[in-house]
């Protein structure tokens, strides 16, 4: 189960493993700080915090909460290291490079200035830095947003959730999803919100996470509803609120935070809704064929479901999808990227969703959606992945 444990074959990579060692140190401890002991930091290390044990373990350890708080406590008494703070800051860093996106891509490309900014950051050189959208996804909707009302009547309405990678790197897919919507014919509406604080979260910054989650319970609470359900396309940042969310706001919010994760949905969960609902209709897409391989992302498989994917995927009349049975892609958010799990990651992506990527036919699209599994594909079976709302953008009749 654990995708770490299946690369390494080693014991102490196993969920059991991990909670077996968080227990005696935190039961048998003599230190102020119980959580100060290297060795459940070591014990901790591989997690990916993929979400497979909240889903697959007969006990539903949630090992990826567990691994979050237990680095909130270990870095008040060893500081937060530097790579940890930037990857958690991801989207604030992005902010500014924003300012000049042409100027900044070319630092993160050169292989000179790259180069140096990842021996700075221990990531491992074999991977390509993300780079930036030439505009953000805000930008381009507040240019946009006249244009993109629905000529008659709306189907319906949705909040779109501009999450933190979207706004600024996979800013052309958020693109097509907001077109995508509108074209099908629903008025697409944005809010100032906050970040996701899915990178927060996943370094163990609780306390910003824990901000971030509040100001956005408080933000949505009362516009979101089942009619008009807030809509994201990277599954960890939409699915947070589903997940995490209830567990970081005040006691107070948390009924207010459990009713808004039942209309915080993927993308594809929202079509695959209306699809049922018979709003949107086989003849609205293209007839041509086409073969699609899709990969799932973790936490869609541990909070909702991949078949929603398919489903909406399977929507043109000719369009076959095929379900990888794969695990975790082994990048998981920035844990590909350290120069001491590279290795891992990619063990992890050869168990099966490399291979099977390899032997897909040249025609086939591959689809996953997310952001760190496209880029784990592209650098571990070499093929470029799409979104599945690019997928069904570019089928539109």
């Amino acid at each position: 189960m654990c995708p770490s444990y299946r690369a390494t074959r080693d014991e102490k990579d196993t969920t059991r493993a991990r909670a077996n060692a968080l227990r005696e140190f935190l039961t048998m401890n003599v230190k102020e700080n119980p959580f100060n002991h290297p060795e459940i930091h070591e014990a901790m290390d591989l997690c990916l915090s993929c979400k497979g044990c909240t889903a697959e373990c007969p006990s539903n350890v949630d090992m990826a909460t567990l691994k979050a708080e237990f680095l909130y406590q270990y870095y008040k008494s060893n500081g937060i290291p530097l790579r940890s703070r930037a990857f958690a800051n991801f989207g604030r860093l992005n902010g500014l490079a924003s300012l000049a996106p042409g100027l900044s891509n070319f630092f993160l490309s050169n292989a000179f200035f790259s180069g140096l900014l990842k021996r700075f950051l221990n990531v491992a050189p074999e991977r390509s830095l993300p780079l930036l959208h030439s505009t953000t996804l805000r930008r381009w909707f507040a240019q946009n947003r006249a244009k993109l009302l629905p000529a008659t009547d709306p189907v319906g309405a949705v909040w779109f959730f501009c999450d933190e990678f979207t706004n600024y790197n996979d800013t052309a897919i958020g693109i097509k999803a907001i077109e995508l919507l509108s074209r099908l014919g629903y008025e697409v509406r944005m809010a100032d919100h906050e970040e996701s604080g899915r990178a927060h979260f996943s370094k163990g910054m609780l306390t910003a996470a824990q901000r971030m989650a509040r100001r956005n319970v408080e933000i949505f609470k009362d516009i979101v509803t089942a009619d008009t359900p807030l809509l994201g396309v990277e599954p960890s940042a939409i699915l947070g609120f589903r997940d995490e969310y209830p567990r970081l706001v005040r006691p107070e919010q948390r009924e207010a935070a459990k009713a808004l994760g039942q209309n915080a949905l993927m993308m594809e969960e929202f079509l695959a809704r209306e699809i049922g609902a018979g709003r949107i209709r086989a003849e609205q897409f293209t007839t041509e064929p086409r073969h699609i391989l899709l990969h799932g992302h973790c936490h869609q498989k541990s909070l909702a479901s991949v078949d929603v994917s398919a489903f909406a995927l399977s929507l043109p009349k000719n369009y076959t999808v095929e379900v990888i049975p794969s695990g975790c892609c082994g990048m998981a958010g920035s844990f590909g990227y350290e120069a001491e799990h590279y290795e891992v990651s990619m063990k992890v992506g050869e168990e099966v969703l490399f291979p099977a990527v390899r032997k897909a036919s040249k025609g086939a699209i591959i689809a996953a959606p997310g952001t760190s599994c496209r880029h784990q594909i592209r650098d571990g079976a070499g093929r470029e992945a799409v979104h599945p709302v690019e997928v069904l953008w570019g089928a539109l009749g």
